[in-house]
């Protein structure tokens, strides 16, 4: 190593999170979630989409919830902040709202053809994104951090099983 990578490997420690940061698990997976969706927000910019419409469209496509209640829930979104990306996805064509006939204070929604072409392309960004993400990682590594993600989300959130 020359005298150049030992004082930019020196600058780099000055500038990153103090030591104690680095230690804590919480603190890697919180800055490495917010570095996916940074990517993520970034890549689907230019479609006009979000990483909240990929959730939507994935979850209808995927398991349908009929109503907006239960996408909200099935996400973890708030309902007032829900409608707005509805609103969003049916000006786009993405998605249909319609009233419930056996309860008018109900909208049922669905994923319409378009919304799956749209779904398609999300799908092929995220995958990219993950790929060049956890690219330093082996397939093993991989599939250890997975299980092991997997663990904690069912752990904590029972919407989430293993």
């Amino acid at each position: 190593m020359n005298t150049t990578d030992t004082q930019t490997i020196a600058t780099a420690l000055k500038a990153g999170p103090p030591k104690e940061f680095l230690e804590s698990s919480g603190y890697l997976m919180k800055r490495l979630g917010m570095m996916m969706k940074e990517r993520s927000v970034g890549a689907l910019e230019p479609s006009g989409l979000t990483p909240y419409h990929h959730a939507v469209l994935a979850l209808l496509a995927e398991q349908p919830r009929e109503t907006q209640g239960m996408i909200a829930d099935a996400l973890g979104f708030d309902r007032s902040h829900l409608v707005g990306v509805l609103d969003e996805l049916e000006q786009r064509g993405l998605i249909e709202r319609r009233r419930d006939p056996e309860d008018r204070r109900r909208h049922l929604v669905s994923l319409t053809a378009d919304g799956r072409d749209a779904l398609e392309r999300m799908q092929a960004v995220s995958k990219e994104i993950e790929a060049e993400f956890l690219a330093p990682l082996d397939a093993e590594e991989r599939a250890t951090l997975h299980r092991l993600l997997r663990v904690l989300m069912s752990a904590h959130d029972p919407r989430c099983p293993y």
